[in-house]
């Protein structure tokens, strides 16, 4: 497709298959990180946080605060967590980010990755009130490094998961362009 300058390539739409694998896939990711070399340190970047952020802002319609409820409190159960405090991160994230959705795509996204860095800061912030509202203890200046790996995160999870959407409607071999 030959497009001008500043102009942006229409997208197909997302396959529910593909979103709701996404999801699956960083959940699990999620996971094997957490059972890993780093375990659950303060500074390791959410990816789910990142996905779900990316589908709510690109899919608001199929990815609401329903789903990211859901996955918190998945995520809450495996780390063994206080019940409710990824979930309600998760839900105030996906929230803000479907509230933003249309202005920020107006945005180049490295553009994107700085309005969405507030979001990861506000999320990361509930999760830790609700750990120090019962009794627990506070994780170190390393926490703030996970919001900002997590928005530099954003400018891969971009362009990976819009690869299905990018490609032609329907191919053809006679096609020039």
């Amino acid at each position: 497709m030959i497009m001008r300058q500043g102009q942006q390539q229409l997208l197909l739409p997302a396959n529910p298959l593909f979103i709701l694998g996404s999801l699956l896939l960083a959940f699990f990711w999620v996971m094997l990180q957490n059972m890993g070399l780093w375990g659950r340190a303060a500074w390791v970047p959410d990816l789910l946080a990142v996905v779900l952020v990316f589908w709510g802002v690109h899919q608001p319609l199929r990815v609401g605060v329903g789903f990211a409820f859901v996955f918190g409190l998945l995520i809450d159960v495996h780390q063994g967590s206080v019940l409710g405090q990824h979930a309600l991160a998760y839900t105030v994230l996906n929230f803000f980010a479907t509230s933003i959705n249309r202005r920020l795509l107006w945005f180049p996204v490295p553009s994107q990755a700085l309005h969405v860095l507030p979001l990861f800061f506000t999320a990361h912030a509930v999760e830790l009130a609700v750990r120090m509202m019962v009794g627990g203890t506070f994780p170190g200046l390393t926490l703030f490094l996970a919001p900002v790996i997590e928005s530099l995160l954003w400018l891969l999870v971009s362009v990976v998961l819009l690869l299905p959407q990018r490609r032609p409607p329907d191919r053809d071999d006679h096609r020039p362009l």
